[in-house]
């Protein structure tokens, strides 16, 4: 693939929806400091913009199932849904991203920029949508192939579509997208109090080796909050990282898995990075609270 055209920055309204400190410079907070432990009130509103969050991603998903839309279009029509609920689109002018959220498209493996290329039957398709809302950033990201609704119904409840589409031939970019999903669940289910980050990178390393993909290793998890990334980072391989997870936090998972070789380089939009053979890319993330009891995935309906 090859960039197509990015039309301009469409304006946040009404005016009225409140906006993250980078809105109007586009620089974001730079938080150096250890990972927030959130209070109850302050989870009620992390809460909501997950939801939120999860919500608008199911709406973007949903129209990507459909041969022929631009990313440039679902761009638009989510834009519109996140302003229609009073949120503000957290990608817009971060670091001047001039779009509200990102589409990652085959070799593409994250932070695409929406463009006028009519999406194609079979194209694999990760869709990360984040919202600021009530003061809090929601973060998440699904994959689904485009045209083949048996594939976005079983790809973590990213759609809620079941069955009315044609499958894709296309057994390896099913198991990818499968797989990726499948380290998603794996490593959420081994958070909770006391965990250290490492299990994270472990638990998806050893479903990478047994599904023979590849984990790019560029891009890690990371907290949420008042700022849309903020610490803890949480990286996605097998590491070292000894920090503990402790109740109050709050982070996201989100794991890129590719065919082929994990080496990749970024296009001159500064954004898109894309496999350097070509091989194609899965993206899914959650927002993860750690609770008393183990942990409660709060990006969900």
């Amino acid at each position: 693939m090859v960039p197509h055209l990015v039309t301009p920055m469409r304006e946040v309204l009404p005016l009225s929806i409140k906006r993250p400190e980078y809105a109007e410079t586009g620089e974001p907070k730079t938080i150096t400091s250890k990972a927030r432990i959130y209070k109850p009130e302050e989870i009620v509103k992390a809460r909501a913009s997950a939801r939120l969050a999860r919500q608008m991603l199911e709406f973007a998903c949903s129209l990507a199932l459909s041969p022929g839309i631009s990313t440039d279009e679902i761009d638009r029509l989510t834009h519109e849904e996140i302003c229609r609920h009073g949120a503000y689109p957290s990608p817009i002018n971060y670091r001047g991203f001039p779009k509200a959220i990102c589409t990652s498209v085959n070799e593409v493996v994250c932070h695409g920029i929406p463009d006028k290329r009519p999406l194609e039957h079979g194209d694999i398709v990760s869709i990360d949508v984040s919202v600021y809302f009530n003061g809090f950033h929601g973060d998440n990201c699904g994959t689904v192939i485009c045209g083949d609704n048996s594939i976005a119904a079983a790809s973590a409840g990213a759609v809620g579509t079941e069955g009315g589409g044609e499958e894709v031939e296309d057994a390896k970019g099913r198991e990818l997208v499968r797989a990726t999903k499948e380290a998603l669940d794996a490593a959420i289910a081994i958070c909770g109090p006391g965990v250290c980050f490492s299990a994270v990178g472990e638990a998806i390393q050893l479903v990478a080796a047994n599904r023979d993909f590849r984990i790019i290793h560029e891009f890690c998890g990371h907290g949420t909050g008042e700022y849309l990334h903020m610490p803890p980072f949480v990286r996605h391989h097998r590491n070292t990282d000894r920090l503990p997870m402790q109740v109050g936090m709050i982070f996201t998972i989100e794991p890129i898995f590719v065919e082929g070789g994990r080496k990749i380089t970024v296009w001159e939009d500064g954004w898109s990075a894309v496999t350097v053979d070509g091989g194609r890319g899965a993206q899914f993330e959650h927002e993860v609270l750690i609770t008393e009891h183990g942990h409660e995935v709060i990006t969900v309906l």
